[in-house]
């Protein structure tokens, strides 16, 4: 049984626990590894946005730059041309709350005073140090997302000796971190970023081991949306590719995520009614 949350959000707040959250991504980018290039027209991202709103999720979460491997780094000057305009036209549209997926401080800022009222940073703070201020001031919500080596590495590190247990102390210590800046318990969220500096063994034995995060009493958040780990068990198909993520959303909600993100949320929103319901 999961612990049950209040997201606080800066206006309003999300129940995590007796349902699952769907988060769906929306990346405005040209190169995000499944979907680069679809939303990349501002027209087509709103439409999108909207659409995930109409699919039932409960979070939209817009990102400008791609942190898939391979990925290049882009100028925090196009990544504002990207994601604020969708913010700005969609904010007024949705009922829904909208995430900013960045860990630059000022797009964040910018996000914000949009209109987005959380901030999914993939560095958990950790790139730029601005960032858990832009937060506490905004009253934005946090989810801090596991992953090591700076934003180039990210996906070039050196095997971990126990996955789990250096996931576990780098969240608790990323969560302190938000906590010291003055960031409410009640406005983080945690994420142990299956397929960020992990290879796929490493994924798959985090994943089969969620409950153990929930000792940091904080919801958890879980992607594992059409991962390269996935692609490396099953096989380089659409088709696989999205069965194997719906294998992955149930498991994660078994094992005790509060929040799935996901490209599909027609799909993930079924998975997860249905298996809220049998673990009820």
């Amino acid at each position: 049984m999961r612990k049950r949350y209040t997201l606080s959000l800066p206006r309003g707040s999300i129940e995590l626990g007796q349902r699952t959250a769907v988060m769906g991504i929306l990346n405005v980018t040209p190169d995000s590894f499944s979907d680069g290039g679809h939303y990349h027209d501002r027209s087509k991202a709103v439409d999108r946005g909207k659409e995930i709103e109409e699919q039932r999720a409960d979070i939209i979460d817009i990102g400008g730059e791609s942190s898939r491997p391979g990925s290049v780094v882009v100028s925090e000057e196009e990544e504002i041309r990207r994601v604020l305009p969708v913010i700005e036209a969609l904010a007024p549209m949705v009922k829904i709350p909208i995430s900013i997926d960045t860990y630059r401080a000022s797009v964040a800022r910018l996000a914000i005073q949009a209109g987005a009222q959380i901030v999914n940073d993939i560095s958990a703070f950790r790139f730029d140090a601005a960032m858990p201020r832009v937060v506490c001031e905004s009253r934005a919500a946090a989810v801090l997302m596991h992953s090591r080596g700076a934003r180039e590495t990210l996906h070039m590190q050196t095997p971990m000796q126990d996955p789990v247990r250096e996931v576990m102390a780098s969240l608790e210590a990323s969560a302190q971190n938000a906590r010291n800046a003055g960031i409410a318990a009640d406005a983080i969220v945690i994420d142990p970023g299956i397929g960020f500096g992990k290879v796929a063994d490493e994924s798959l034995r985090v994943l089969k081991s969620l409950e153990v995060f929930s000792k940091l009493s904080y919801p958890l958040l879980v992607g594992t949306s059409r991962k390269s780990f996935i692609r490396l068990i099953t096989d380089e198909s659409p088709d696989a590719r999205n069965w194997g993520t719906a294998a992955t959303v149930v498991a994660s909600i078994l094992n005790g995520a509060h929040i799935v993100r996901v490209h599909d949320v027609r799909q993930a929103r079924a998975l997860a009614d249905m298996t809220d319901r049998i673990a009820d």
